[in-house]
């Protein structure tokens, strides 16, 4: 509702969409991580640090390296993934404590007498009393924060980009989803996430979206622990293995018109292609023990966050610029930023406050 209320405060201005639901997202997992927002000055220079930084993350997470198909030249970085890691580690470092020292000093002697715990200070918790079998180091505290962050942020607001990007193409995608939530939520109700499960059409819509524009084409490497064959192909102990999901969802013998954004070819069986099954032929998320352990929750917010879009507003291009679904890099981001206009769809204004 908060990113309602700031859209709603800048009705007619262009906005990055991208960046819209990055704040959003970024937002969300510091009420459940850490027990609140990034707020003020200091608050807004983290959060863009942090986009910054999970968008150099993924691109180096997903980049194939030559050092690991020959093993003898690594020492050389050739293409600068280990500096480039390094460099994110250091300055995700410093983000973290950043972090820390604003959550330890906005804790009240009240929220303390309360005992009023979150995520991270239950990993601090965990750090303080090393004298405990499941005792954590303060860079396995980092870590993990870390994991969460960008696991949460950076993928699911490029797919919140690309798939209003692709209803913006779509006006006939457009209605079918506004007449839905119309139908579902009400015309001049606010939406609930309640009302999620209920929105077949825009879930298809995700759907689609992440067959056309997987956030990770490549997902996360695999490293084989034993030697095998695999289609007549040898694949030794040891060797790292990319699977491209992105060749796989646009593959004509598996798909009706690969290149074609039809929302429609998941409504006929909905529960075939889910998320968190094993179908070969779908893993935007990956499979089995390298799946995304956060499947579940990053549906949901991209869900209520493209719902709450296109319920409360109409939208339009700024006069003079055309739609582009160029897109650039081994992960699956915008060439250029959406930026969209906001007209208000409902009567009421208090609808639009927080």
């Amino acid at each position: 509702m908060k990113m309602v209320e700031d859209v709603y405060e800048n009705v007619g201005k262009p906005i990055d969409i991208g960046e819209l639901a990055y704040c959003a997202l970024i937002n969300l997992i510091g009420k459940m991580v850490w027990g609140g927002a990034l707020r003020g000055e200091k608050g807004t220079a983290v959060k863009g640090r942090f986009k910054e930084i999970s968008s150099q993350m993924m691109v180096l997470l997903g980049k194939p390296n030559i050092s690991d198909i020959f093993p003898a030249i690594a020492w050389f970085d050739i293409q600068s993934i280990k500096r480039g890691m390094k460099k994110i580690r250091q300055s995700f470092n410093e983000l973290l404590e950043s972090v820390i020292e604003l959550r330890m000093n906005t804790v009240t002697e009240k929220e303390t007498s309360e005992q009023k715990f979150d995520f991270l200070q239950l990993l601090l918790d965990l750090h303080k009393n090393q004298d405990s079998p499941s005792s954590l180091t303060m860079n396995q505290v980092k870590g993990l924060l870390m994991d969460i962050v960008v696991g949460a942020t950076d993928t699911t607001s490029t797919t919140t980009e690309w798939a209003m990007a692709e209803v913006m193409q779509h006006p006939e995608i457009m209605e079918k989803v506004k007449k839905e939530l119309t139908d579902v939520v009400g015309i001049n109700d606010i939406i609930e996430e309640f009302h999620l499960p209920n929105l077949s059409y825009l879930n298809a819509v995700i759907k689609e979206t992440f067959r056309l524009h997987p956030p990770v084409p490549l997902l996360v490497p695999r490293c084989s622990a034993q030697s095998l064959t695999v289609g007549g192909y040898t694949i030794p102990k040891g060797s790292k293995v990319f699977l491209n999901m992105w060749s796989i969802h646009m593959d004509p013998n598996i798909w009706d018109n690969p290149s074609e954004f039809r929302p429609e070819r998941f409504l006929d069986e909905p529960g075939k292609f889910d998320f968190l099954r094993n179908d070969f032929r779908y893993m935007p998320f990956g499979s089995g023990r390298r799946r995304c352990p956060g499947i579940t929750l990053g549906e949901k917010m991209l869900s209520f966050i493209l719902a709450s879009l296109l319920h409360y507003f109409e939208w339009k291009l700024p006069q003079g610029e055309q739609l582009d679904l160029s897109r650039f890099g081994i992960v699956m981001k915008k060439k250029n930023p959406l930026r969209l206009i906001p007209i208000p769809r409902l009567s009421g204004h208090v609808l639009y406050k927080k």
